[in-house]
């Protein structure tokens, strides 16, 4: 489909929207003749109530090529729905020109969703945030005349309206809203917005009723809800986002909503300059379990299920370019934590009791100082939830006058009420162990070449000149993250051979320094510093005029809080200190600007544009900072994740064959002393068989002859179950069992490690206990070498006999895949 035909198709759709009312999603759509509404439970899908878990992916931060895979294991997992964004500012980057092609392909992300078998969340927003540049919002929106963002201001809404309704007839003329056969039953109308809503005063309250009216009237035949809003209008769904939304949140809004978990937080996104903070799996079911236990919930959504990656410049500020790589699909979609694994048990507990969940009466009652048990029982069905919050102690409670003892922080799930089907902190799910395998090594220096990117120094040759310091994204667009501020400074030296300081203020990310074309510094700020950054440095300056090239960097735009259209960036104050004279300001100067970098603007990092600068022997310019590298190198044989080492380099950007695989900034360590991140993904459609073109552009200075093509993958697979474990619900053995599986296209090779008795340690640290049996090592061994996948059921008769009777054994097995 060519951008042409998107337009016109969207143009002759706009406008045949109507007025949707009641508690249903609307009466639009009709040629499949299903409906989906709501009640006080649940959604309802064609008349039936449904308990539906979801897990968010979003089409840009992954290709077309990931799609159906990424699904399928979403299906594999227990997911009922795939959640995603839609993000404005690559679906209109210049205002009337839209671009729905590539990986911006929402209708064939859509459509392949639904081949799976598996329903849409569609959150148009078009806000977003999502860590994602401007919150989603394209720039051009920013020099609208007289424009506020997300409040009541005609410009604003006007814009707004236009764009949701031209999705919304999109996804009519394509046939994917429910009632018309399609996957998509419920889409989100703006975005967390009572965090800022106060900034708007009486503005904030008008602008959500009119974005809830707006929204219902284009007659989508899907019920709407808004997130993180506790006075949703009727009809729209109030909704939770968080880590712990079964002790935050308020509940909906009126009886006859349904209680919705939008964002159930699966790790903390990544910043430069920290740690990752992975959150555990324990923690994750807990939080699931207990939402829906406490709040009678029947739709939760991970957040993410995959991150995937932010290519290009779409990251927001200070976000690294690999996004969520803790989620239960990893950026590479590979499955390695036990995360994907426990959920899809929590899942299947979950729908083996949707009955009485949905139909049950519900009550509670305490259980002890910490323990709480919640019940849903009709006539026929029963189910409980056993809390303990306590994070110590392991009770044992009475329950209907059966003992249960109950992990720390843990929920266990009864079905009918008696029988223990999922604990959530038993995790009985394999563990993956994931690495990074060097297949090429770049070290050959005569296959690099270098350009210097050119340093402007001659204001004469601005495209912009002020006798001011102009802000850094009214000039950029937000097409670069590069802003060049030139200026000249006329130097009579003194007698005494004072220094000369220049001091420079900005509210830009980095600050590069050039005196004369020469390097003389630089400063960056962090994600949660200040959000001034200044550079004081001595400088050599030579008698008469001289030339302040300062290089104002973005390392992404903001994507979030009130008055975006607001928010100031770019150099501030430039002042020249010549030992005991007075300051010299330069603000009102004649100064310079070149948005971009030389490199950037002529598209060097493409094959096509390549040549039209003239590269160089890399010799000495290694750690050298503003420099353009490139090489070539060939595609590692097979189907494993790809991926750059770029440990070696400082900060700046890489394209391979053209396309950005995003920004890199392994020079800015985390308290662990190590990068936050270090390897960055090479989808395998970005690649030729051989002469791949990198390009890179380096700010500060690195070694290129240190980087690395590595391939991914799950190199050893490690399964933990006791014997008084539940049997996993989606398999049909009788005896709680440890399942190996390896990624596709490898199998068991070797196993490292078997333990059937109380073997000490865990997946990464393991030896045998004091029982041990001997056939442990053969039984596994004959059950699993060679093949994919394999299961071993924990029970004596296995292993020829219980090796130490009366002592509570369980199986570990570690096992190496390739």
């Amino acid at each position: 489909m060519t951008i042409a035909m998107v337009v016109a198709m969207l143009m002759a759709c706009v406008g045949t929207a109507a007025v949707a009312g009641g508690r249903r999603g609307g009466e639009g759509g009709g040629g499949a003749g299903k409906e989906v509404r709501y009640d006080g439970r649940a959604l309802v899908l064609n008349g039936t109530r449904r308990v539906l878990f979801s897990g968010e992916m979003h089409y840009t931060r992954s290709t077309p090529e990931m799609w159906p895979k990424l699904i399928a294991n979403a299906r594999k997992g227990g997911l009922d729905v795939i959640q995603t964004y839609v993000f404005w500012n690559v679906h209109e980057p210049v205002q009337g020109q839209y671009n729905f092609e590539g990986r911006y392909d929402l209708v064939k992300f859509i459509r392949e969703i639904q081949a799976q078998g598996l329903y849409v969340s569609l959150r148009i927003g078009p806000f977003i945030e999502a860590e994602w540049k401007y919150g989603g919002f394209p720039f051009w929106l920013h020099d609208v005349p007289n424009i506020t963002f997300r409040t009541d201001n005609e410009p604003f809404k006007q814009h707004m309206q236009r764009f949701v309704t031209q999705i919304v007839s999109m996804m009519k003329q394509e046939g994917l809203y429910y009632p018309q056969g399609g996957p998509i039953i419920i889409s989100q109308i703006e975005n967390e917005y009572q965090m800022v809503e106060p900034a708007f005063g009486s503005g904030g309250p008008r602008y959500v009723r009119w974005a809830a009216e707006m929204a219902v009237g284009l007659q989508t035949g899907v019920p709407w809800m808004m997130c993180k809003q506790n006075d949703a209008p009727d009809p729209i769904i109030n909704t939770c986002n968080g880590l712990i939304c079964g002790e935050t949140f308020v509940g909906p809004n009126s009886p006859s909503k349904p209680a919705l978990w939008t964002e159930n937080w699966t790790t903390r996104y990544p910043i430069y300059g920290n740690d990752t903070k992975l959150r555990s799996t324990e923690d994750i079911a807990f939080a699931v379990a207990l939402f829906i236990a406490r709040k009678k919930g029947s739709f939760v959504s991970y957040y993410m299920y995959h991150g995937g990656t932010n290519f290009g410049r779409f990251a927001s500020s200070y976000v690294t370019t690999s996004y969520y790589d803790g989620a239960p699909l990893d950026e590479y979609g590979l499955i390695w934590r036990p995360t994907w694994g426990h959920l899809r048990e929590l899942h299947a507990a979950v729908n083996l009791s949707s009955e009485p969940l949905l139909f049950g009466t519900y009550s509670n009652f305490s259980l002890g100082q910490e323990q709480e048990a919640h019940i849903f029982e009709t006539e026929l069905k029963c189910v409980a939830f056993l809390v303990n919050f306590d994070k110590h102690q392991s009770p044992t409670v009475v329950f209907r006058n059966i003992p249960f003892q109950l992990a720390p922080k843990s929920i266990s799930i009864l079905s009918e009420c008696r029988t223990v089907v999922f604990e959530t902190a038993k995790v009985n799910a394999q563990y993956g162990s994931r690495t990074a395998k060097v297949v090429e090594s770049l070290n050959d220096i005569h296959t690099w070449k270098a350009f210097k990117e050119p340093i402007p120094e001659d204001i004469s040759k601005a495209v912009y000149t002020g006798n001011q310091l102009f802000e850094h994204l009214s000039m950029t667009k937000d097409e670069t993250d590069y802003l060049w501020y030139i200026v000249s400074y006329e130097y009579r030296p003194s007698d005494d051979g004072q220094l000369v300081l220049l001091n420079a203020e900005s509210r830009a990310h980095v600050l590069h320094a050039f005196v004369n074309t020469e390097y003389v510094g630089c400063v960056h700020g962090s994600h949660d510093g200040p959000g001034n950054i200044i550079l004081n440095t001595n400088i050599s300056l030579k008698e008469g005029q001289n030339t302040i090239s300062l290089l104002s960097v973005m390392v992404g735009s903001p994507d979030s809080g009130a008055h975006m259209e607001r928010r100031s960036f770019g150099i501030r104050k430039v002042s020249i200190q010549q030992g005991q004279q007075p300051l010299h300001l330069l603000n009102n100067e004649l100064w310079g600007y070149q948005v971009g970098l030389y490199g950037e603007g002529k598209r060097i990092y493409t094959q096509e544009e390549s040549s039209s600068v003239e590269w160089t022997e890399i010799n000495s310019l290694t750690y050298h900072p503003l420099t353009w590298y490139k090489t070539t190198f060939a595609a590692p044989v097979g189907n494993d994740a790809v991926a750059l080492n770029l440990t070696s380099m400082g900060k700046g950007e890489v394209w391979v064959n053209g396309e950005s695989i995003g920004r890199y900034w392994v020079s800015f360590k985390a308290p662990s002393g190590q990068p936050s991140q270090s390897l960055y993904h090479i989808p395998q459609h970005f690649l030729k068989p051989t002469d791949n073109l990198l390009v890179l552009v380096e700010e500060i200075g690195g070694n290129p002859l240190e980087i690395t093509v590595n391939t991914v993958s799950i190199t050893t697979v490690c399964g933990s179950v006791n014997e008084l474990s539940s049997p996993a619900l989606h398999t049909q053995g009788k005896d709680p069992e440890v399942r190996l599986r390896c990624q596709r296209g490898k199998h068991i090779s070797a196993i490292e490690f078997a333990s059937y008795g109380n073997p000490a340690g865990d997946c990464t640290t393991f030896s045998t206990g004091s029982c041990h049996a001997a056939l442990s090592e053969s039984v596994v061994k004959q059950a699993c070498i060679g093949k994919r996948g394999c299961s071993i059921p924990v029970s004596p008769a296995r292993f020829g006999g219980d090796p130490c009777p009366g002592i509570q054994k369980s199986l570990l097995v570690v096992a190496n895949c390739r």
